[in-house]
């Protein structure tokens, strides 16, 4: 599991969150996908590494800015995650 995170410029409302998270489900298998204009940020998570030129164009068609594309290792944390026998 991937964890990929978007700087976005142009995100003024939970509007333009929405667009940015559709155009993303719409075009990527993705597990999820949150975005905050307050932060300018989209957090996605994916079994699968994603493209960044077909991430910067998917989401320039829907009016916004990719500023940095960053990727990390994802694991769940849980409630357990942390305990040791």
């Amino acid at each position: 599991m991937r964890k990929i995170t978007l700087k976005i410029d142009g995100m003024q409302c939970g509007m333009c969150e929405a667009h940015v998270n559709d155009a993303v489900r719409g075009a990527f298998p993705v597990k999820k996908v949150t975005s905050s204009h307050s932060k300018g940020e989209t957090v996605i998570l994916a079994e699968q590494e994603i493209d960044e030129r077909t991430l910067r164009d998917v989401i320039g068609r829907t009016g916004y800015e990719v500023c940095s594309v960053s990727s990390e290792p994802y694991e769940k944390r849980g409630l357990f995650s942390g305990l040791r026998k």
